[in-house]
């Protein structure tokens, strides 16, 4: 796709060549109806007792409008075209109470329908968070945080505003085309006939439309989850793409993808804004036939002039709600498509946490790996971790080195069951982490990674994350341990003060010192240190190399730490090369068998 410069930014040139790429391309199959259908209903079900109440008060209103029409063919018949006016006022009477109480019905039925929407929303957006919190982290390696916002905000939008309007129209439309047939039926088969003539033009035209407009809103659907994919991908790496200059790629990506969102926005909704053309020409057409044929009718004296009144009303009445059907299944469509990539994703595998005999189990941080052997992706050629076997008694530090990509950082990962392992066995205290709850082996282990993460909200917060009941005097005591103190009380609110997602208004250094006072807080058995002085000026790492040392002191530490001087103090060195551990041991003893850390130590200090 080729691309011209416009004043604010970049526009691609479709061609014919592009377009046909497209129309080539395999749509996705047809939705789940009825899987997502059942997956609402049981989303219902605290609200069903409410909901049969609403739909109650639907055939309540549906009965009241066909009521409506047949009193106007009596007033015409019994009163107007006869010239008598005794009685009238009384039949206009109840003409207005069933217009009034239709009124009535149809406000209840909104205003419950709103509640019961509103409260299925609720539950589908906490079913879906708190699913997302259950999966493990190689879900998210492999999916786009945009594109799960998405889910999370326009998909379940678009289900809640069919909720909102269109459940309850699509119920009244087929009651009132129910009602309106039988009750034409009654009284003139003829012109019921006349009136049904156009349903199957309108069938035929309905089938041609959605055919196409079901596939479009699904690839619409698709295409709003890329771009918000990209969107928030662009702007957290923002300083990356500034710092390479990589502006005008970004632009020219952004283009593609909103061109391909424009696109399929424009045939879906030109494909689907046929619809209420259609009806309308078929709604006008099916009013003239009644009109001509009931006057013809009338003529002959077939029919009198109220029958032709009714039959009007009717025959609008019976196109209505074959119209508002028409235009709601565009929003169903739609509905239909967020609520099945919403399922999509509860229904992908969360992280299995059988094992509860040992919740309550307290570590001492005995570590061992047997012959642990680990792939990212199945597909993958060799392992990124081979038969790698250790152990690391309680209170001891081991430091892994190596070349990136050796395959040090994941070993972190597997022993805090980031991944699991796909032979083999990791042991913590004699006890196989597979026995081990989750919560119970993460909450007495702690990271401190190279990028420190840092939540938007305030400095005591964040230390606080490491331990949620902690008071202000442990933040504290914590924040002195980790030489964080002093420049906590620079800032302009101190401990209070709120920091961004992620953590602009403080240098690298600084919010390394608070992650290291968020591990102290929580006052693990294990610590996982991802080269947590790297990038850090001298006077800092200083400062933060202290502070590791209170961390680690009497806990089983595992160390990343690309200068080979910080890790000299460590119990024992694992030289990782390729996944595989090739050497072990203390300094001495790996200098003296002048091997590979030999050979690394060496060349680090030329």
């Amino acid at each position: 796709m080729n691309f011209i410069r416009k004043p604010f930014g970049y526009e691609p040139i479709i061609t014919k060549e592009d377009l046909q790429k497209d129309h080539k391309k395999k749509v996705d199959k047809a939705s789940d109806w009825k899987g997502v259908l059942k997956g609402i209903w049981n989303l219902v079900d605290e609200q069903r007792f409410l909901l049969v109440i609403v739909l109650l008060m639907v055939v309540v209103s549906s009965a009241l409008a066909l009521v409506g029409p047949y009193l106007i063919g009596v007033i015409v018949d019994d009163h107007i075209s006869k010239s008598i006016f005794v009685g009238l006022s009384k039949i206009i009477g109840v003409l207005l109470f069933v217009y009034l109480f239709f009124s009535i019905a149809t406000y209840l039925q909104s205003y419950w329908m709103i509640g019961i929407s509103q409260q299925t929303i609720f539950r589908l957006r906490t079913g879906l968070f708190e699913h997302l919190q259950k999966l493990p982290v190689s879900f998210f390696d492999k999916r786009q945080h945009g594109e799960l916002m998405s889910r999370m905000t326009n998909d379940i939008e678009n289900v809640s505003q069919t909720l909102n309007s269109s459940f309850i129209q699509v119920f009244s439309s087929i009651l009132t085309l129910v009602g309106t047939t039988v009750v034409m039926l009654l009284l003139s088969p003829l012109m019921t006939l006349v009136t049904l003539i156009i349903v199957p033009f309108m069938y035929f035209a309905m089938r041609w439309i959605t055919k196409r407009t079901s596939k479009l809103f699904k690839e619409q659907q698709k295409a709003v989850g890329e771009l918000n994919g990209m969107i928030e991908e662009t702007i957290s790496g923002q300083r990356i793409v500034k710092a390479f200059s990589q502006e005008g790629r970004m632009l020219e990506e952004f283009a593609i993808k909103s061109e391909r969102l424009k696109r399929t926005g424009f045939w879906a909704l030109t494909y689907s804004g046929f619809i209420p053309k259609v009806m309308n020409l078929l709604n006008n057409t099916s009013f003239t036939l009644v009109a001509a044929v009931g006057g013809l009718l009338a003529y002959y004296g077939h029919v009198t002039i109220g029958e032709i009144v009714i039959f009007t009303e009717y025959s609008r009445q019976f196109t209505r709600p074959l119209n508002d059907l028409a235009n709601q299944f565009n929003t169903v469509l739609s509905a239909i498509a967020g609520a099945e990539r919403v399922f999509a994703i509860m229904d992908e595998p969360i992280e299995d946490d059988a094992a509860l005999d040992n919740a309550d189990y307290v570590l001492k941080g005995n570590v061992t790996f047997e012959d642990v052997t680990f792939y990212y992706n199945k597909d993958d050629e060799s392992p990124t971790i081979s038969n790698v076997s250790f152990h690391v008694d309680s209170g001891k530090t081991a430091a892994l080195v190596g070349a990136t990509g050796a395959g040090k950082t994941t070993i972190m990962q597997l022993l805090a069951r980031f991944y699991e392992v796909n032979g083999g066995r990791i042991l913590v205290d004699g006890i196989s982490i597979d026995e081990l709850p989750r919560h119970t082996l993460r909450s007495q282990t702690a990271f401190v990674l190279q990028d420190p993460f840092l939540f938007e909200m305030t400095v005591r917060e964040n230390i606080r994350y490491g331990k949620l009941n902690a008071t202000d005097e442990e933040v504290l005591h914590a924040a002195k341990e980790a030489n964080a103190h002093d420049f906590i009380m620079k800032l302009p609110h101190g401990y209070d003060t709120i920091l961004s997602a992620d953590g602009g208004e403080i240098s690298q250094g600084q919010k390394q010192l608070l992650s290291i006072a968020r591990a102290l807080i929580a006052d693990p058995a294990i610590l996982l240190l991802d080269e947590a002085t790297s990038s850090i000026d001298t006077v800092t790492e200083m400062k933060i190399q202290e502070a590791l040392e209170r961390l680690m002191e009497g806990r089983t530490s595992f160390v990343i730490a690309h200068r080979l001087n910080t890790i000299r103090q460590a119990d024992l060195i694992f030289v990782m090369e390729a996944g595989k551990l090739i050497e072990s041991g203390t300094q001495d003893e790996l200098l003296q068998k002048k091997g590979k850390y030999y050979s690394m130590l060496t060349n680090s200090k030329t």
